[in-house]
């Protein structure tokens, strides 16, 4: 690339500053665990997660500066680099988590703690020692093209929050690079941080996200879900809202378009397909499959369950898809550069003899890399402290043990070719969603339908060697599962090494820290998934569900005793027995006696329809939609046993969606979740579009971009409020469901007196009453949202 276009980073490459400090990692490493968990929270609910890099790093930047004023020592900006860093990798193991994991329940096996924690280290590190031999290709040569919109914008911040130390190195490096007599080129810093670019504001989203959440679902403060139900002639339509600190946040931050058009995917599946079907299906005496009952005797709920769920799962297969076809142009772009760069990366890796001349003199930095650092196999190699990676042997080695871990580990069925499938399709989307996040942002890197495509090719691959068993399902979704993690990851890392590369970062440093914060956040994210599962497990007699049902002797499993509040009624041991589904949809779990009597059906937490328990006590289940679609992939080409009808009406909406114009995949996942999931989001994007056009007609702005407007609108006070409101509110979802085993009863009594004495929970007025708390706040993100820095 042209040399001139290569920038000089804010801390010098010859300068010493202190970087990877225990600190910065420890700090780095909690925040991407408590970000990593609720961005599991939401991927559950929604199927999607925000960038956590920002809030990130501003967290750091007021944490530090609060110690300093208690007598510690701030830290540099290159210590708030490998902090975020280390904080950020939990949102993207999250993702990869949360769409594949859960999608063993559906398929009828059991969330085993040691195959979800597998598949998030191994997919995680995967990604990030990928993605280091590209780093110098897209990071460096092509950094006028590939923007990193997240990755710049959060060295943004990092600047603008740079401590007095950090400041006076940069400047000295200015100084530095300036030819003599002459002003320097490059941008002097400015003064410190501005008062508005403050972690109060991500802590007291926080703190509010966490209250009204407790009060709301812990104290039964006000109805979760206010709905309306229509009569005819729009019989069984409903419009309603999950008046949601979380829902609303995420709504702020992926804005006005994508949240309008989830919300239109929802208004089609509650205000016209239920009701259609409803209308038409009203006259059928018997039950139309795959539904089990008449549909004239179905509820709305009922109706998304037999028959729109089929028809989301279509349509978001082939939005993903589409989507995935449209980045073809930069994936075999992406292919060639990156099998190119590996090679590039070996040699450039090697000391060149003239390191230690190069290192001494800070002006020769530019000279350097502008005489191309890039170039292999000259004498000149890569030396500069902010162009050190972690070697190739490490990497080599690294990916190595990676697999042969993959091949040993019994939970994961992965077997040669299914090795060699994580490695072939890991190298190609890792390096696809790299180029993505470069050009497009992550926000719009389309990881779903990446893992679409290596179901498909590797369940194809499978029913042409004839793998079609139940071991056979585990297997292709450890390769999903261990690919979608790499890939959210390696995206991820990218967008990372950006920050580090404008502020002036030894990328190895960097790196390393990645390894350790993904590393603790995916060992936590197990016990959380498991978590989750478990608190809102139902256990319903089965002669409720199945009478007189008897499992086949020669499939019925192991051992298990109930759990949560409803095993002090039975300490029974029971053995487990899956029952397929011969429509294609979920599994379901019964245990039953010596003699295969079924006793109890387990209805899971997490994409299970039971939600009250036997005495009473209701349940929150988690929808996981995009698990619910790897579940119908695999089991769809496998075993051939899914309503093709409904899925290719799915299809076809997405196609019809895209002649029009209109992106398919956000539409479909309205279309797949509830209405009143989609609602809150849209109401946040509103908010959003508000605030954004408030400072399109200022003024002030008349002179900016219309980049630099979305820029600044990403670190804005509204999006750290709204990251606090999504912290908030998933974090308190989080303990409140893992804890409502330990207070199940007076849950339970809790319930029961409210909604016979508190209005704004049940009776007449609840669903508009149970509005006012949402309204204010709404109305507060509004008012911070306003207070542009």
């Amino acid at each position: 690339m042209d040399s001139d276009l290569i920038p000089k980073p804010f801390i010098p490459a010859s300068a010493s500053l202190r970087e990877f400090t225990p600190r910065a990692v420890i700090v780095g490493t909690f925040l991407g665990m408590i970000f990593g968990a609720s961005s599991l929270y939401l991927v559950l609910k929604v199927g999607l997660t925000v960038s956590a890099s920002i809030p990130v790093a501003v967290i750091s930047i007021t944490l530090f500066r609060l110690w300093e004023k208690l007598g510690g020592r701030d830290a540099t900006i290159l210590e708030h680099n490998i902090t975020q860093s280390a904080g950020s990798a939990g949102e993207s193991l999250a993702f990869g988590v949360g769409v594949t994991m859960p999608a063993i329940l559906i398929l009828g096996f059991d969330l085993e703690l040691f195959r979800v924690a597998l598949v998030a280290v191994l997919g995680g590190l995967l990604g990030i020692l990928m993605m280091i031999p590209l780093r110098r290709a897209l990071i460096v040569q092509e950094h006028g093209k590939l923007k990193y919109p997240e990755g710049t914008a959060c060295a943004e911040v990092l600047k603008a929050g740079a401590c007095d130390e950090s400041r006076a190195v940069a400047e000295r490096g200015v100084h530095a690079a300036s030819p003599p007599g002459g002003e320097s080129t490059s941008k002097r810093p400015e003064g410190r941080a501005p008062e508005g670019l403050s972690a109060r504001t991500i802590f007291a989203g926080f703190g509010l996200g966490l209250a009204y959440k407790t009060a709301m679902i812990a104290l039964k403060g006000w109805k979760e879900v206010p709905e309306k139900i229509f009569g005819a002639p729009l019989k069984s339509g409903s419009v309603g809202v999950e008046v949601s600190p979380e829902l609303l946040g995420v709504g702020y931050i992926i804005g006005p378009r994508i949240g309008c058009i989830m919300a239109a995917g929802g208004v089609l599946s509650y205000l016209l397909l239920i009701p259609l079907i409803k209308f038409f299906g009203e006259g059928l005496a018997a039950a139309l499959p795959p539904g089990t009952v008449a549909i004239s005797q179905m509820s709305a709920g009922q109706v998304r369950s037999a028959y729109i769920l089929y028809i989301g799962a279509g349509a978001v297969t082939a939005g993903g898809l589409i989507s995935l076809v449209r980045s073809l142009p930069t994936i075999w772009r992406g292919l060639k550069a990156g099998v190119a760069d590996f090679s590039r990366g070996r040699s450039a890796g090697r000391p060149g003899p003239q390191q230690s001349r190069t290192e001494s003199a800070p002006e020769n930095f530019h000279a350097a890399s502008d005489a191309d650092p890039l170039r292999a196999g000259t004498a000149r190699a890569p030396s500069l402290r902010t162009d050190r990676d972690l070697s190739m042997k490490f990497v080599a080695l690294g990916i190595a043990v990676l697999i042969a871990a993959m091949l040993l580990a019994r939970p994961l069925h992965i077997n040669p070719l299914a090795a060699v499938l994580v490695v072939v399709f890991g190298f190609l989307f890792v390096t696809v969603s790299s180029r993505l996040c470069g050009e497009i942002g992550s926000s719009s890197n389309p990881i779903s339908g990446m893992t679409i495509a290596t179901l498909l090719l590797t369940c194809l691959i499978f029913l042409l060697v004839g793998w079609t068993g139940g071991d056979s399902y585990v297997t292709a979704l450890s390769v999903g599962g261990i690919v979608c993690v790499a890939a959210a990851n390696g995206g991820n890392t990218s967008q990372d090494l950006k920050t580090g590369f404008l502020v002036g970062a030894t990328p190895r440093a960097q790196q390393v820290a990645i390894l350790i914060g993904a590393a603790a956040s995916a060992l936590a994210l197990g016990p959380i998934l498991l978590g989750l599962n478990q608190s809102a497990t139902v256990y319903v007699p089965a002669e409720k569900i199945a009478p007189g049902l008897i499992a086949p002797a020669n499939e019925i499993g192991a051992s298990e005793k109930l759990r949560g509040p409803q095993s002090a009624t039975d300490a029974n041991s029971y053995r487990v027995w899956h029952q397929a589904d011969p429509a294609g949809g979920a599994a379901k779990k019964f245990l039953v006696d010596d003699s295969g009597r079924a006793v109890w059906f387990v209805d899971p937490g997490i994409n299970g329809t039971q939600t009250r328990r036997p005495d009473g006590t209701e349940v929150r289940k988690l929808e996981a939609p995009k698990a619910v679609l790897v579940s119908y992939i695999i089991r769809g080409i496998l075993d051939r046993k899914l309503p093709w009808s409904l899925v290719l009406f799915g299809v076809m909406i997405a196609v019809t969606l895209e002649l029009a114009g209109v992106s398919s995949l956000a539409f479909a996942v309205g279309v797949y979740l509830p209405l009143a999931t989609s609602a809150p989001i849209f109401i946040g994007g509103m908010i959003r579009w508000l605030v954004d056009h408030r400072e399109r007609t200022n003024p002030r702005n008349a002179k900016l971009t219309e980049a630099e407007l979305a820029a600044g609108s990403d670190k804005s006070p509204g999006v750290l409020m709204a990251s606090g409101y999504i912290a908030g509110g998933a974090i308190a979802g989080i303990i409140i469901a893992i804890m409502a085993s330990a207070f199940a009863k007076k849950d339970a009594a809790l319930g029961k007196w409210a909604e016979a004495h508190n209005p704004f929970f049940a009776g007449p007025h609840a669903d508009w009453l149970s509005l006012l708390p949402f309204v204010a706040l709404c109305a507060l993100l509004l008012f911070v949202a306003r207070r542009r820095t």
